[in-house]
């Protein structure tokens, strides 16, 4: 069955919705700029993979959207800290949140998205949804830890390159993807793994754009990996790939792959890849 866009668009509106509720009982909301570069914005990939998996499986629609708004709720707090660390001035293309409101304010403000994002999933039919994003949270941040504490003024190898890609931008992607799982270990475990492979993929793309981007595209601050001495896939020449394109697109067939035992979520997440995914990655490998 194709892919219904019309009901994701719809779906992508409530999933904003309830990522605007979660900070509506405080006094937090006033803060968020007129033009929201925090929740709700962006191009809400990991959501939209969920949203595109979850029908093909029979998942049940509020726990899709939940998890889908959840997931993009943690996103966005890793968005504010990163922003701090980095020194990014800009982010989906206004002013980043700790310019105007300082350091401290973007670390409090991310602290609470957090707890209101894993909040979402207390109350829906899975219950294995939660302690997933807990994992999965604690990956991104794992791997933060070693860019920046043990690998960071190094190059690094292409080994640990993919390494770092695969748990700071594959975890949430993998969160995502399982909140369409049925209650099957095989098919939690496959769409896991395809959303890690997926993540890999895009954040290898986006250590490129940094590198050699337009920030008019990308609408963020760009050049802030090489300024940092982070290792990242322009870096990591040691055993890198020659053509690191080509290896990203068989990364995401590879991601595909995983899904072969159950063909309508490999066509959902086909039509992801060629709907959503692959022109975003094409623009962003093209801004240069």
């Amino acid at each position: 069955m194709p892919t219904d866009k019309n009901q994701i668009t719809k779906q992508l509106k409530t999933v904003q919705t309830i990522m605007a509720d979660s900070l509506r009982n405080t006094n937090i909301s006033k803060l968020l700029p007129s033009r929201n570069n925090i929740m709700g914005s962006g191009k809400m990939l990991r959501a939209q993979l969920a949203l595109f998996l979850g029908p093909a499986n029979g998942g049940d629609e509020k726990t899709t959207l939940h998890a889908a708004a959840a997931v993009e709720i943690i996103h966005g707090a890793s968005l504010l800290h990163d922003d701090v660390i980095d020194g990014g001035l800009l982010r989906r293309g206004a002013p980043t949140f700790w310019k105007k409101h300082g350091t401290n304010g973007a670390i409090l403000l991310g602290d609470l998205l957090v707890f209101k994002g894993l909040g979402l999933l207390v109350k829906v039919e899975r219950t294995d949804l939660l302690q997933e994003l807990i994992n999965m949270s604690a990956h991104v941040c794992q791997s933060e830890v070693e860019q920046e504490l043990l690998l960071r003024g190094t190059p690094g190898t292409w080994e640990e390159c993919e390494q770092i890609a695969r748990a700071k931008t594959g975890s949430l992607f993998a969160s995502a993807a399982v909140a369409a799982a049925k209650d099957d270990p095989g098919q939690v475990e496959a769409l896991r793994e395809a959303g890690f492979i997926l993540g890999t993929a895009y954040q290898l793309v986006d250590d490129i754009l940094d590198c050699s981007g337009n920030e008019a595209v990308s609408g963020k601050t760009l050049g802030k990996d090489q300024e940092r001495g982070k290792t990242t896939a322009i870096t990591a020449t040691k055993n890198a790939p020659n053509n690191p394109i080509e290896h990203i697109d068989s990364l995401l067939a590879a991601s595909s792959e995983q899904l072969s035992a159950w063909p309508d979520l490999q066509t959902a997440w086909n039509d992801f890849l060629e709907e959503v995914m692959k022109p975003i990655l094409k623009k962003h490998l093209s801004a240069g």
